[in-house]
């Protein structure tokens, strides 16, 4: 009984599997969403380049380069959220979701439902930053 207890821990099932899918869904929605505002506030600025006014030229031009830079690094890190998601979508299909990479135990679905693109648990995330 025991062992065949061990072995139903070993993934989730197709229903779990299912809710994780949905969370992931949801989110790569949004994530894609903001990325493509990201892109688009980046090619409007861009595009309002052509002011003339030399009286606050400078700063302008100072919290401009920021502003891309800004924008840049969010929208990288962005389409590294995406591929995260993707990636866990893929998890799903192969059945491997929610399996901690390190330890092969399942990852609390708790901490899913919140980093549903998680492939450690808390705590093989803090051994691993202390090696």
């Amino acid at each position: 009984m025991e062992n065949k207890e061990k072995t139903s821990t070993k993934r989730y099932s197709d229903e779990e599997l299912q809710e994780f899918k949905q969370i992931i869904l949801d989110k790569l929605k949004v994530a894609k969403e903001n990325l493509r505002q990201l892109i688009e506030a980046f090619a409007n600025d861009a595009n309002n380049a052509n002011d003339t006014s030399p009286t606050f030229k400078v700063l302008e031009e100072g919290a401009s380069v920021r502003l891309k830079e800004d924008n840049a690094l969010m929208a990288a890190r962005q389409e590294k959220f995406i591929k995260d998601l993707e990636a866990a979508l893929l998890r799903i299909e192969n059945k491997t979701y929610g399996i901690d990479r390190i330890t092969g135990e399942l990852i609390p679905k708790e901490r899913l439902r919140v980093v549903p693109h998680a492939t450690m648990s808390v705590e093989s995330k803090i051994q691993q930053k202390k090696k």
